[in-house]
């Protein structure tokens, strides 16, 4: 798939979401390429369009230390315990080279998973890493 209907994957995913779960789930999403050890952003959805971009690599040091290591396939998916604030919550391996990055910037995943409602809200998320491991963002 190409990067425009990657972002209205994720949209939709985002609405369904915040939907089941009663408020937002992830408030940030950011689509990014890695090639040769260097991001480049494909796509921004989220409150700091201004200046997430100047702390990128530091916002995603949690999961890539929680990536270190590990062979994921287009679809598979990482998660967080504890980032907080801008640090990334959740990552899917949305390409060979694609990934997508979410965030929750008022809490963590060990937050959001307290609530019952994120049996519900994880479905649309788990969709989606189904529609990448189907058509892969090139």
């Amino acid at each position: 798939m190409n990067v425009e209907t990657a972002v209205t994957h994720l949209k939709n995913c985002r609405e369904r979401m915040d939907a089941l779960y009663h408020k937002p789930v992830f408030d940030e999403w950011v689509l990014i390429s890695l090639v040769e050890g260097k991001a480049a952003v494909l796509a921004y959805v989220g409150p700091r369009a201004e200046s997430f971009a100047q702390k990128i690599h530091a916002d995603s040091g949690p999961m890539y230390a929680a990536m270190q290591g590990k062979k994921y396939s287009v679809g598979d998916f990482e998660f967080v315990q504890e980032a907080r604030g801008s640090r990334f919550d959740a990552c899917i391996k949305a390409g060979e080279s694609v990934y997508l990055l979410a965030n929750n910037t008022f809490g963590s995943m060990a937050e959001l998973r307290a609530d019952a409602r994120w049996r519900e809200a994880q479905k649309p998320f788990v969709g989606l890493t189904e529609k990448f491991r189907a058509d892969p963002v090139v």
